[in-house]
């Protein structure tokens, strides 16, 4: 049996791919690997098929046209066979000892007929060039290994949603969601921690800092000159997420669990507003003018529901240096509490 699914989707990561394999070959045949090469140029084919040469009862290679970050998680899905589902991007790696309790943990619930619905981690941010490294935990949101539903759940503040680096879902939820990414776009981690939300109805916490994330590199589409690029990507997943789930889906659900969920779109539709607002412009105000048209004529009641939950159009409302200020403090508060400057 494989208790966890890994998707590995690799572009041109032939840097970083061998540190992340390793790391996630220590879980054995207990695990499978699924590295999808997203038409690399350089010799990320090559390294992910001598692993797959190496330990074939483990590791399955993917070849195929370049689709996105996206179009990687779409095939990992699609061939998925564990019973838990999680992405590790090529250039980032599991921490050892919390990736073994992680195992042994999964196997115990099992043996004890436990199988939530999501498995909760905590991540590193590993900032390498700079030797700093910071923990974002869930401590103080969830109770610590036990099984839970939303009802005990603890309120998340603004600056806190789920990241899809602490996520480890059950590969049946994900699949009852019918999660399909969008190819050619960054930041469909946004879609990929949302949809499936609504599905999960038990949850594990489990106090341990597994996934290892590498920032500061400058081709990352996370630093403020790609992201102030990249900013129609951002609009087009905000533009999907806006149209997943009515308000009247959501309601449907428990009280804790449907305000998470609406939380957590509040968070991604400010974190719109900050790529939009990086690098104003005519062009930018149009765009969002345009998605909140959209959102407001598809998804009429969820638009006013977030609306008057927020504060999207202020900053338009600004003159351009203080516009500028007040998002550049943003990015700054972000990143000092994260070290990723």
């Amino acid at each position: 049996m494989k208790y966890i699914s890994f998707v590995v989707p690799s572009y041109n990561a032939e840097k970083y791919l061998n540190k992340c394999v390793d790391s996630l070959l220590i879980g054995g045949e207990d695990v499978e690997i699924i590295i999808v090469n997203d038409g690399s140029t350089d010799r990320t084919i090559e390294i992910a098929n001598e692993y797959g040469n190496k330990y074939p009862n483990i590791v399955r290679v993917v070849d195929k046209e370049n689709g996105g970050h996206g179009s990687g998680l779409n095939v990992g899905i699609k061939l998925a066979t564990g019973l838990y589902f999680k992405c590790v991007d090529s250039d980032d790696w599991v921490d050892k000892d919390a990736y073994l309790k992680l195992l042994e943990t999964i196997k115990t619930n099992l043996n004890k007929e436990i199988e939530p619905d999501l498995y909760l981690t905590n991540y590193v941010f590993e900032r390498l060039d700079l030797n700093k490294q910071c923990v974002a935990g869930n401590r103080k949101r969830f109770k610590c290994n036990e099984l839970i539903t939303w009802d005990q759940v603890k309120r998340f503040h603004l600056g806190e949603f789920a990241m899809m680096h602490s996520l480890v879902f059950k590969l049946s939820v994900i699949r009852e969601s019918n999660l399909v990414l969008p190819e050619h776009t960054y930041y469909v981690d946004s879609i990929f921690t949302y949809k499936p939300l609504k599905y999960v109805h038990t949850l594990y916490y489990l106090d341990v800092d597994f996934y290892r994330y590498y920032v500061g590199r400058p081709e990352q589409s996370v630093t403020f000159s790609n992201m102030t690029k990249n900013w129609r990507m951002q609009l087009k997943v905000m533009r999907e997420l806006s149209l997943v789930y009515s308000l009247e889906e959501i309601k449907a659900l428990p009280r804790k669990h449907r305000r998470f969920m609406i939380h957590d779109l509040i968070v991604k539709s400010y974190l719109t507003l900050f790529y939009i607002m990086a690098g104003y412009s005519k062009e930018r105000k149009k765009a969002y003018n345009e998605y909140f048209k959209e959102f407001k004529e598809k998804n009429r009641k969820l638009y006013y529901k977030l609306r008057y939950r927020t504060y999207f159009i202020f900053p338009f409302t600004l003159v351009m240096p203080l516009r500028r200020l007040v998002v550049m403090i943003g990015y700054k508060v972000v990143c000092r509490k994260t070290n990723w400057n």
